[in-house]
């Protein structure tokens, strides 16, 4: 059998909650409230958003346990290879692996979104063409090709540098989010009116909710980024689910403070209507002028860096479990010889995102929608992977939580295709998925026999690593899977 290249234990526990809140905030909640209200309604979203997290959370008890069994690099792509087989295994780590790169090229988009409202001289420098209403420049492309190269470089530097950054960026967001919240309720000239009605009333209070919580994976994918970074813990895998509650539930905060901010400070009708380039941006600084939109910006910049940052990690680690499979060219599981990062993924990462800035604003949504999926899809998978390791004789509970929990990720799933559905698919994010579906086909008959031909054993090794294959209590529980 070939070598297995290892991954440093350097991760603390405070670094690994901000990967997964940064991640999962990232910069939706600063840039998007705007375009929640207009479909949902305040009260809509923030409803939506917190019954999101409380159903993502469900889905984490199955996260926590195969984290604690199997915290190597991979996550859902080595679960579902356990529970459920290779070929379920291919299938799950291709749409994850979709989520976590799209997620990376929204982060890097958002930046042009903010230029655009700052300093719209910049981001408007050699007119290309124009993509859904909005207008392509160079400098946009630059501005975003700058920003995955200063964060590509810093992810190959190494995890202890990622983590540290991630935490000061997170807790800056946070802080900052919390801090516009208190001062939109305290300012004179703010108001509660403003938040009615609360939901949109063409389609009425349910359906309002169910928009958003249909994009609650999109919303909260980065708290799995957790499960990617596993083999980098310094300390026990046993605290993953706990950290994962935490990021979820400050992810949740944030989420409902900004929406809530955004519409106290505006009639939110009237805002929507105007179809502001940054409708927060705009409410924030008309009541708190350029000291509340410095506040605002600094967060919102943290949002995109820790977007950028925690999703850098978890592609990479993603495609390094994928070669280590053999599934994926053997150059992904190469490390770096100085800080021992796999860095041919983290430039692969940032090489395919580059694509995204040049179709615009409106392709961010699309991606969101992309993304929404790839993660719901991951969400299914994990879960049902875990149902898979108990049975209801002696573990009822856990049993229950991994059945319940892969039934959400089906309604989510749903939400998204079922025609008809307030979040059914828009036709660009659909022939976008249709024509990622297309690579992954055409890439497994290329690679898909070596893949499948490989020993177990062998095959045990490359994903595992010898730490994992030598636990006995988790061996036993590989073998009560029947993995084929």
């Amino acid at each position: 059998m070939d070598n297995r290249n290892v991954l440093s234990k350097t991760l603390k526990p405070h670094w690994v909650v901000a990967i997964a809140f940064g991640s999962a905030i990232g910069w939706g909640a600063f840039v998007l409230p705007t375009d929640w209200i207009r479909e949902a309604g305040p009260i809509g979203v923030i409803l939506g958003v917190l019954i999101g997290a409380l159903l993502i959370m469900v889905i984490a008890v199955s996260y926590g346990f195969l984290v604690d069994k199997f915290p190597v690099s991979g996550g859902e792509f080595v679960f579902t290879y356990l529970g459920l087989g290779r070929i379920n295994a291919y299938i799950c780590g291709w749409f994850v692996t979709l989520s976590y790169i799209t997620s990376v090229a929204l982060n890097a988009s958002a930046i042009i979104v903010l230029f655009k409202f700052l300093y719209p001289n910049l981001v408007e420098i050699g007119y290309l063409y124009t993509v859904a209403n909005w207008d392509i420049y160079i400098s946009q492309i630059i501005l975003a090709g700058i920003s995955l190269i200063v964060f590509s470089f810093v992810n190959i530097k190494g995890i202890t540098i990622t983590g540290r950054m991630q935490f000061i960026f997170s807790l800056a967001l946070f802080l900052g989010a919390l801090f516009i919240g208190i001062a939109m309720t305290l300012h004179s000239d703010t108001s509660f009116s403003n938040l009615q009605p609360a939901f949109n009333s063409d389609i009425g209070g349910w359906s309002s909710i169910l928009v958003i919580i249909a994009t609650a994976p999109f919303l909260y994918s980065g708290f799995n980024n957790i499960a990617q970074a596993s083999e980098e813990f310094n300390f026990s895998s046993k605290m993953a689910f706990k950290l994962m509650i935490f990021g979820l539930a400050s992810g949740g905060i944030v989420y409902a403070v900004m929406v809530y901010a955004t519409a106290m400070g505006a009639p939110w009708q009237q805002l929507v209507s105007e179809r502001p380039v940054w409708g927060t941006g705009d409410v924030v600084s008309n009541l708190f002028g350029g000291f509340g939109l410095v506040i605002l910006t600094i967060a919102l910049c943290m949002g995109i860096f820790t977007g950028i940052n925690g999703f850098m990690v978890s592609s990479s680690r993603m495609l390094l479990a994928m070669g280590r499979a053999k599934i994926l060219p053997a150059a992904f599981t190469k490390l770096h010889p100085k800080f021992n990062t796999p860095y041919i993924g983290v430039i692969t990462a940032a090489i395919l995102c580059f694509i995204s800035p040049w179709f615009g604003r409106q392709a961010l949504l699309w991606i969101v929608d992309m993304t929404a999926t790839g993660v719901a899809i991951a969400y299914v998978y994990t879960c049902a992977s875990a149902y898979t390791f108990f049975n209801w004789s002696d573990n009822p509970i856990r049993k229950l939580f991994s059945l319940t929990g892969a039934t959400i990720s089906l309604i989510f799933l749903g939400l998204l295709f079922i025609p008809g559905s307030p979040a059914f698919l828009a036709l660009p994010s659909l022939i976008a998925l249709f024509a990622w579906i297309f690579l992954g086909v055409l890439f497994y008959l290329f690679n898909g026999r070596r893949y499948r031909n490989i020993p177990k054993k062998e095959l045990d090794y490359y994903i595992l690593g010898k730490e994992v294959l030598q636990d006995e209590r988790k061996t036993d529980s590989i073998r009560k899977t029947g993995t084929k």
